[in-house]
């Protein structure tokens, strides 16, 4: 082996030449799948792929470069400008015979591509000068220009399971040249898969800093010079001495979490709400952004059915503000299980949703005069404030009048729905306007 190919990092080393060593993302590359279809083909039409990192997206690409015959230009958006890619799709154009397949283009990290540059792209990719592959580990409707991603199929890939981290371990132990010169025994495997957080390329890495940290201080055989190496748990956790969460906090995971936190909540289920709070606890999240997500869900999910649940809520953010962690942790835990438990309802959301959606529709309907103020003469001389019934002058505070414009009379916004606190609101209601409530 060239001494070039030596010092390359393992990942490097053992990244799959072709779909049949490729682990993973059967439902796109497996046989008869789509990937696998269009690039076996010969000819493929532009796409991205958007997953994680380290699942495959920049191997696919140059498996692709090595299949077609066709040329390959890559770019990187962290380092290449839009007049980068102008001197690609020129180069792209001169080059190209007629009717021979176009020129691909690889763009890693495209969603820091800014919107000027991937305006730069679309011509080209519109007109069929280059076919565009880009790779992305954000979501690329909110970073992916839409006239750029309506002209590319968009491929999703998952973070690889147990069973392709454990293939690719077998693969590095029995097929790199670097690791079989160790007597490597592979003992335990839970921690190795927990630090990779399903990344391909971390897994090689922890696996590389491992055997070779390991190796420095192992004996060695009596009869040769090969390093011992028993990999367990308790091994690869003192090596790495590190969080083995993968959460980014401006990163797609960050949305997901916090996604599963809100609708554990909302589905009642206070252990799944702790579970998910304790990972953004864990992977350094804000408490502040954790504290005011529960706020939100007081009043959007549990509302009128138990108004205390978003007193409890403000009172978690002001306890956070306060003391700070590590003990802020007890104040938010009591507000998620408290609000986990609650009775749900959604009644007032709904309703400003859908008056909101009436103002929008019917513009500025004028106020009835009688709700008028009238602090000058000329005012109550209109009739401003006439007719105006002052409710405290009634019995039960409370007498029919009209309140809404004259448009919307018999217009209802706020539906009640079935919880024990919100069917008294219901009822007082009905007691107060008859037929308008039932």
């Amino acid at each position: 082996m060239r001494a070039e190919t030596m010092s390359q990092p393992l990942a490097e080393r053992l990244r799959p030449r072709t779909l049949d060593d490729y682990i993973g993302q059967k439902h796109l590359v497996g046989e008869g799948a789509v990937l696998r279809r269009m690039i076996e083909s010969g000819r493929i039409s532009s796409f991205i792929l958007w997953g994680p990192p380290g699942v495959g997206k920049t191997t696919l690409a140059q498996i692709i470069a090595h299949k077609l015959e066709t040329p390959f230009y890559t770019l990187s958006a962290v380092t290449s400008g839009v007049k980068d890619v102008r001197d690609v799709i020129e180069k792209a154009q001169k080059g190209r015979f007629f009717n021979e397949a176009s020129p691909i283009l690889f763009i890693d990290e495209i969603h820091r591509f800014s919107k000027s540059q991937q305006d730069s792209l679309l011509g080209a990719v519109e007109r069929g000068i280059v076919t565009l592959i880009g790779a992305t580990t954000e979501n690329p409707s909110f970073e992916v220009i839409r006239p750029l991603l309506s002209r590319c199929q968009l491929y999703v890939l998952k973070s690889l399971e147990k069973d392709d981290l454990l293939q690719l371990l077998h693969r590095a132990l029995t097929t790199d040249v670097e690791l079989q010169k160790m007597d490597i025994t592979l003992q335990e495997t839970g921690a190795l898969l927990r630090y990779s957080g399903g990344d391909a390329r971390k897994l090689l890495n922890i696996l590389e800093l491992v055997t070779s940290s390991a190796a420095s201080t192992s004996s060695t055989s009596s009869t040769t010079s090969t390093p011992s190496i028993v990999i367990t748990d308790a091994l690869v956790e003192t090596i790495l001495q590190q969080n083995p969460l993968a959460y980014d906090k401006d990163g797609e995971m960050h949305y997901d979490i916090i996604s599963a936190f809100i609708k554990s909540i909302r589905g009642s289920d206070p252990d799944a709400a702790l579970y998910w709070m304790a990972r953004m606890i864990e992977g350094g999240e804000d408490p502040q952004f954790i504290a005011r997500r529960m706020v939100i869900s007081a009043s959007e999910d549990i509302g009128l059915a138990n108004p205390n649940a978003l007193l409890l809520a403000n009172a978690a953010f002001d306890t956070v503000m306060k003391i700070g962690w590590p003990e802020a942790r007890i104040a938010l835990a009591e507000a998620c299980v408290y609000l986990a438990t609650s009775p749900k309802s959604n009644s007032a959301y709904l309703g400003i949703d859908e008056a909101l959606s009436t103002v929008r529709q019917t513009g500025n309907l004028p106020v009835p005069l009688h709700l008028r103020n009238a602090p000058t003469t000329l005012m109550k001389q209109l009739g401003y404030s006439d007719g105006y019934k002052y409710p405290h002058d009634y019995a039960g505070h409370f007498t029919q009048q009209q309140y809404l414009p004259d448009d919307l009379v018999q217009q209802r916004f706020w539906h009640a729905q079935h919880s024990p606190a919100e069917q008294k609101l219901y009822e007082r209601m009905v007691n107060y306007w008859g037929e308008r409530y039932k």
